[in-house]
């Protein structure tokens, strides 16, 4: 295996096997009703749900789900007035057509790319509105609509309306506050100062469980990768000054170390992405609780930060986090 970012080489022990439902047996049948294009399931799963972050805790395992825009139509001929099949439609839209253009900058993007992912991006955002007809009151069309507007290239401004829109009707949406934070990010129009303020007021504000810590978390990984991850890089020195590493415990103390912090549906993530900014910074015993806290439990992001299978780079993570704490 090849050493990565100024790491040391070695041969990961112990990988664990990725699970995405995370041992979730309500997932795993959400996913295998997807699978078996069999909405009348979905439906009823999705249908008695009543907490909006639990909604799109379930809707996220839906957009990752192949062929569904082969199938959705079904649903919504058979269910005109439920909002769910626009929804389900409409978020696997947005990802579907963001799949299509693919991940290469927009000079190295074919005009073919750009087609497929404007007529995605089209059926999307229709998918969407009529979701939001149908249910006013609900968020996550609201947080689905900023990432297919963003895509549309509507700017800073519309996307942050959208995210008023999430917000007031659930205002620690964790989906919304990340997309948003995602289109504050310099790659896409925004700057690192603006995207760290988001992020740092959210972190601020936010109940401890609500995972919107881990959006300062996320700021400083993406100007570290932005600005250059090797030794002697401007990312390097950002991620590793003193500053930063205060931002990421204050992060941690406002989130995953606070006394009011309580497992929610998905608190892995929060979890894995500070174990790997602990863990890239020498701060072996901040990791090491992380890990602690996981066992075997990986999620795709924040791994997928590097190439190769996310779960080779956890166990190579832990195994390094592992030899290096002190008092374990």
């Amino acid at each position: 295996m090849a050493g990565f970012f100024g790491r040391k080489n070695h041969e990961p022990t112990n990988i664990p096997t990725y699970d995405p439902t995370l041992g979730d047996p309500a997932a795993a049948r959400l996913m295998s009703d997807m699978e078996r294009r069999d909405w009348r399931a979905v439906h009823n799963f999705l249908s008695v749900i009543q907490d909006p972050d639990h909604l799109q805790y379930y809707l996220n395992f839906c957009t990752k789900q192949n062929g569904v825009q082969a199938w959705i139509d079904d649903w919504i001929e058979a269910e005109p007035h439920s909002f769910l099949p626009f929804l389900v439609g409409g978020a696997h839209a947005v990802k579907w057509a963001w799949l299509g253009r693919g991940i290469a900058l927009a000079k190295d993007t074919l005009p073919a790319q750009f087609k497929i992912f404007e007529r995605r991006l089209r059926r999307a955002h229709a998918l969407l509105t009529e979701a939001i007809a149908r249910n006013p009151d609900d968020p996550t069309a609201w947080a689905a609509l900023i990432p297919c507007g963003m895509g549309m290239s509507l700017g800073l401004e519309e996307a942050t309306r959208r995210f008023q829109e999430a917000a007031a009707r659930h205002r620690w949406h964790l989906v919304a506050h990340q997309h948003l934070h995602n289109q504050f990010l310099r790659k896409w129009g925004g700057s690192h100062e603006l995207a760290l303020s988001f992020a740092e007021d959210a972190a601020a504000n936010a109940p401890a469980s609500s995972g919107l810590a881990t959006l300062v978390v996320t700021s400083h990984l993406e100007q570290w990768v932005d600005l250059g991850s090797g030794v002697g890089h401007a990312g390097h020195e950002h991620l590793n000054s003193p500053a930063t590493l205060a931002g990421l415990h204050a992060a941690a103390d406002r989130s995953v170390r606070h006394p009011h912090y309580r497992r929610r549906l998905g608190w892995q993530h929060d979890h894995n992405i500070f174990a790997l900014a602990f863990w890239v910074t020498d701060q072996w015993n901040a990791s090491g609780e992380m890990f602690d806290q996981l066992g075997d439990q990986v999620t795709e992001t924040p791994w997928n930060y590097y190439a190769g299978e996310p779960v080779k780079r956890f166990a190579w993570a832990r195994d390094e986090v592992s030899r290096n704490r002190t008092g374990s």
